[in-house]
């Protein structure tokens, strides 16, 4: 349920985003609304796996679960986009939780390794049906009611699942009695916070405090390494960064997520704000891809034996390129056919590369260091999809400005929040939207170009680690 809870927040929040933003006035603030939510589970996440260990994961996963809940009670009741993002990041905090804290069991519970991987089969199918629901539940919402109640439906999930987990969860655990890495725990959130704040910030603040904040961060995190190497239980054991095959395992991670939240965040944008669609047709431009992220999750594993990590994940990045070089190559009159297409190639993609990677980081950690492992994968994931959001933002942003100052006073950031919302761009003139859809059109092209750069950099990546491979088989 955990897993269906975030895939349908995911994609449905994808689908109603231009509804939201176009109620609340917050087309500046689109990157806010995506990296918030990803900032509070990039913070969180060590610290929810270290809290499980002190006090149980059941109640880890309450916790979590329950701070998820509210902070979709709080989305859907704001009255401006300032509170919204403030709720949105609490819910994400509330997400690192109830979405990493499952996985942490699954190796627990299930010591072969094939047989986790089915497990964790089975939660990806979870998340993936809900993915399918999510966006023509979102659309409909839209159209019938409104994007308040896309956020209400997490609250019976989520109390369900809470009490099922209370009743039914009853596995004996040994808890953790070192002591607390306080010092480490706040070097890391300030350290990740604040420069995850400056690069939101960058081309709506001046370079030098951009750069303060910066290097400010850095020398937090550079301070954590000293601090963890005298503690008796680190957030983040020295011994991770020393594996090799961890670290690749990591940098796949990073530069596949980084590359697909693009697609979700800014395709059914393109449906909606170029192509003039519905919601409801904006939202079902996900559904290709969650069916084929739960087929490529399925056939990984069965594969693996057969082809190895490297050739399955490299099986994945290459639907991956197909995907984003044709959507960089599309048009605004592209139809929503190929939409569709491309994003059954990503989705096929990531279901390809998830349940692999997510095993090979059980498989390669230390017995003891799989718990810490796991959620740093996690981690590893968020934090790309939060840094690349960011930089896809700032993009975006410095397009829509462009296009607007070279309109002639013509066409405005507030009209331009009208066309992303098919509820209100029948209200602008006629005669400019080819015009703004061309505006639009620019930043959204230029970040699938930039997500092709990330995806070669995984292609050399892979070839070095099936290189490493070979050479240490002979």
């Amino acid at each position: 349920m955990s897993n269906a809870m975030v895939g349908l927040d995911g994609t449905i929040v994808n689908t109603v985003l231009p509804a939201i933003i176009s109620d609340l006035h917050g087309l500046q603030f689109m990157g806010w609304i995506i990296a918030i939510f990803l900032l509070g589970m990039a913070v969180s996440t060590p610290l929810w796996s270290k809290f499980g260990e002190r006090k149980g994961n059941k109640v880890a996963y309450v916790t979590g679960t329950a701070l998820f809940g509210i902070g979709a009670l709080l989305q859907a009741i704001s009255p401006n986009i300032i509170l919204f993002i403030i709720a949105r990041g609490l819910m994400g905090i509330g997400a690192g939780g109830m979405n990493t804290i499952p996985f942490i069991i699954y190796a627990q519970m299930f010591k072969n390794i094939k047989r986790c991987g089915q497990v964790i089969g089975i939660a990806t199918a979870s998340f993936s049906t809900a993915s399918i629901v999510g966006p023509l539940v979102g659309g409909w919402l839209v159209e019938v009611l409104s994007w308040h109640w896309v956020f209400l439906i997490n609250i019976p999930i989520a109390i369900i699942s809470i009490l099922l987990v209370l009743i039914f969860f009853n596995i004996p655990e040994k808890l953790n009695k070192k002591d607390i890495d306080y010092l480490g725990a706040v070097l890391m959130v300030l350290g990740l916070v604040i420069i995850l704040t400056g690069i939101q910030f960058i081309g709506s603040m001046s370079s030098w405090l951009i750069g303060v904040l910066l290097i400010v961060g850095i020398g937090l995190l550079i301070a954590l390494t000293f601090v963890e190497k005298k503690v008796s239980d680190p957030i983040l054991p020295d011994r991770l960064f020393k594996n090799k095959e961890l670290m690749v395992d990591f940098s796949l991670f990073a530069l596949l997520w980084g590359s697909f939240v693009a697609f979700n965040i800014y395709i059914p944008m393109w449906a909606q704000g170029i192509l003039g669609l519905s919601a409801l047709i904006g939202g079902m431009t996900q559904i290709p891809g969650s069916i084929t992220n739960f087929i490529g999750s399925e056939i990984g594993p069965i594969y693996q034996n057969k082809l190895g990590k490297n050739g399955i994940v490299g099986l994945g990045t290459a639907a991956f390129l197909i995907s984003f070089i044709g959507m960089s190559i599309a048009n605004v009159n592209t139809s929503i056919v190929f939409l569709l297409v491309m994003g059954a190639l990503e989705g096929l993609g990531l279901g390809l590369s998830f349940n692999v990677l997510q095993i090979a980081v059980q498989e390669d950690a230390e017995t003891q260091d799989v718990p810490v492992a796991t959620s740093f994968a996690y981690l590893v994931r968020i934090l790309a999809q939060t840094f690349m959001s960011s930089i896809y933002g700032v993009i975006l942003n410095h397009y829509l400005f462009k296009g607007i100052k070279q309109s002639d006073g013509k066409i405005t950031m507030h009209m331009m929040n009208k066309l992303t919302n098919s509820q209100t761009a029948g209200q602008l003139p006629k005669i400019l939207l080819p015009s703004m859809r061309k505006i639009l059109y620019n930043g959204i092209h230029y970040i699938m170009l930039t997500t092709i750069i990330l995806l070669l950099v995984a292609v050399i990546v892979l070839a070095k680690s099936s290189f490493k491979s070979k050479q240490g088989d002979r």
